[in-house]
């Protein structure tokens, strides 16, 4: 029972599509902007197509709230997605280097023909670059981790792999991972196009997804307060 959750957390983890077009964001672009909203596009463990809201505070550090929606591409476009809610804060603030921290709240669902499965979890991610008014580019550096999974398993299961299996909340025993990778943009008047690509490794650092790689394209528009 165990090892059959173990596997099945791993394949709900390593299935729903994330993308991060919501960290990405050029700090020397945004002038008076107190709204950011984004489009995008991305490849990690599957196509991904997003849609991020971002709120700039009027603050003495850069401090950003944001959300973000991804749904994964497929037949129903609304039956498997995930949801993120947190903020970005400014800690290194020069002219041109800028180090922000990211801390988000997260909430996957997704399902097939075996178990639905719905999972909370949070991201933590760190950001150090070289930012202009026209572009920047930065390194990224985050952790992912699914804190908490709930099973239901379809009658195909239960008739066919194990009868006594329980439907519930479970703490996954594995399910966290770590992305590396860089960031890079273009910023215009009012918009920005912006690129992330890297790598994803399990938190044990013993074994990668079948596609240890992620990109995501976005556009995003800065509108004033």
């Amino acid at each position: 029972m165990k090892n059959i959750k173990i596997v099945l957390t791993g394949f709900f983890i390593l299935s729903v599509s994330v993308c991060h077009m919501a960290q990405t964001v050029n700090w020397n672009a945004l002038e008076q902007s107190n709204h950011f909203v984004a489009l995008g596009v991305g490849w990690d463990y599957g196509l991904t197509y997003s849609v991020a809201y971002g709120y700039q505070l009027n603050s003495a550090i850069p401090l950003m709230l944001n959300g973000q929606v991804s749904i994964p591409s497929g037949e129903l476009l609304l039956d498997d997605y995930k949801l993120k809610a947190g903020a970005q804060v400014v800690l290194l603030n020069q002219s041109h280097w800028k180090g922000a921290l990211s801390l988000q709240g997260i909430y996957r669902r997704y399902g097939n023909p075996l178990v639905r499965l719905q999972n909370f979890g949070s991201e933590m991610k760190g950001t150090l670059g070289y930012y202009h008014d026209k572009w920047f580019f930065a390194g990224e550096l985050g952790f992912d981790k699914a804190i908490v999974a709930h099973f239901e398993h379809s009658d195909i299961y239960k008739e066919n792999i194990l009868q006594t299996v329980q439907d519930g909340w479970y703490e996954p025993a594995t399910g966290g991972h770590f992305l590396y990778g860089v960031q890079t943009g273009w910023s215009f008047r009012r918009s920005d196009i912006s690129l992330s690509i890297g790598k994803v490794v399990t938190q044990d650092f013993k074994s990668t997804p079948l596609i240890p790689y992620y990109l995501s394209l976005a556009f995003s528009y800065r509108i004033g307060a």
